[in-house]
């Protein structure tokens, strides 16, 4: 079996796949995790948001429950920083409620609070009232990598990096696959293909000869800026709060890192062409510094640094609705061993070892 992709997604699925079957993961960087997976917020979601029954909400919970299980018998860096949603209006309470009974449809303890409570735990965080998540947390994205890759190599897995998978096609009942190293072009074969490969993972579904516009498994890129807040402003915030969610994304919120690092992020920026532009723009610190005054009036624009980016595969486009995971066994399309995931954003990192008992149900059944 080939996963391609060495991010959080793809080593978890190989970490649970390897005791049982023989797993090569074809990783094109010189290292697992340098795209998606270690450019994030890092965040441990609870699964409040996403439509009751969809992929999103289902892995997110189930994901949530099993990371803190993994983090904390295998002593992966992590905290269980508390979350609350905060509003400032009374539109935005309503809004707090959907987003209440919507949590509980989804299995998440979730409670209201009042605008006093509020205050109580964030006193420089304005509050109209909030929602309070007890299990969003915060992770090692790379510690969390890491683990799954010493599970997956333990059990036998082959961890190859600097190879990128340039050809797919189905031969007989077997899959070939071309991998360019930076030596040469070679060919193997497997009986089954799992392809997370995230931000190409609509390229290597092509590769397969998939129709990615019949599929809708074409992905757009939306990039996410993160600004750091200075030392001396940092310990305004003590938890992770977040606003009202947008269209787009929930928002620019407060992370407060492992570290101690207080930073606000992300924004949402679609980039048309699919580059890898990972800058922060210096320009968008009077933007960044209206969000951020929206939810801690306190920090001024000059306590704001560009800090990370990160870029997200979403299968919604600009203005779209919400798009579900992908997690498809391709028999259906004349494919089968072919193992699809595609659209994997947000809540991917949390989700994610609840993703590879997904794929590991695909596969054995």
């Amino acid at each position: 079996m080939v996963i391609v992709g060495a991010g959080v997604v793809g080593l978890a699925i190989a970490a649970r796949l390897a005791p049982r079957h023989t797993v090569v993961v074809l990783e094109r960087n010189a290292r697992p995790g340098l795209e998606t997976s270690s450019r994030n917020s890092e965040v441990i979601h609870a699964g409040m948001y996403y439509p009751t029954g969809s992929l999103k909400a289902r892995l997110c919970v189930e994901g949530n429950r099993r990371l803190y299980e993994i983090c904390e018998r295998h002593g992966v860096p992590h905290r269980r920083t508390t979350k609350i949603i905060v509003a400032t209006t009374g539109a935005e309470q309503a809004a707090l409620g959907e987003i209440l009974s919507r949590g509980a449809a989804n299995g998440v303890e979730l409670r209201m609070i009042t605008a006093a409570e509020s205050r109580s735990l964030e006193p420089h965080v304005p509050s109209a009232g909030a929602l309070f998540s007890p299990n969003t947390g915060i992770v090692s994205a790379h510690g969390l990598m890491d683990h799954f890759a010493r599970s997956a190599r333990a059990a036998g897995a082959v961890i190859q990096l600097r190879a990128e998978l340039v050809g797919l096609v189905r031969d007989g009942l077997e899959w070939e696959l071309r991998v360019r190293t930076a030596a040469e072009e070679e060919t193997v074969t497997a009986e089954r293909v799992v392809n997370a490969a995230g931000l190409d993972a609509d390229t290597v579904a092509g590769l397969a000869g998939i129709d990615l516009e019949q599929a809708g498994y074409r992905q757009h890129y939306c990039k996410g800026s993160y600004f750091s807040v200075s030392t001396g402003r940092a310990r305004l915030v003590s938890r992770l709060v977040y606003p009202v969610p947008g269209h787009v994304s929930l928002g620019v919120h407060a992370v407060v890192g492992l570290e101690g690092r207080l930073r606000f992020g992300p924004d949402a920026e679609y980039l048309p062409d699919r580059r890898l532009d990972y800058a922060v723009a210096e320009s968008k610190r009077a933007a960044f510094g209206a969000s951020v005054r929206r939810l801690v009036p306190d920090i001024q624009d000059d306590d704001l640094a560009p800090d990370i980016s990160g870029i997200r595969p979403k299968l919604q486009g600009p203005k779209e609705g919400f798009r579900d995971f992908v997690i498809a066994e391709e028999s259906a399309r004349g494919l089968p061993g072919l193992v699809n995931l595609v659209g994997m954003d947000s809540p991917g990192l949390t989700s994610a070892p609840a993703i590879a008992e997904h794929v590991a149900r695909l596969i054995e059944a």
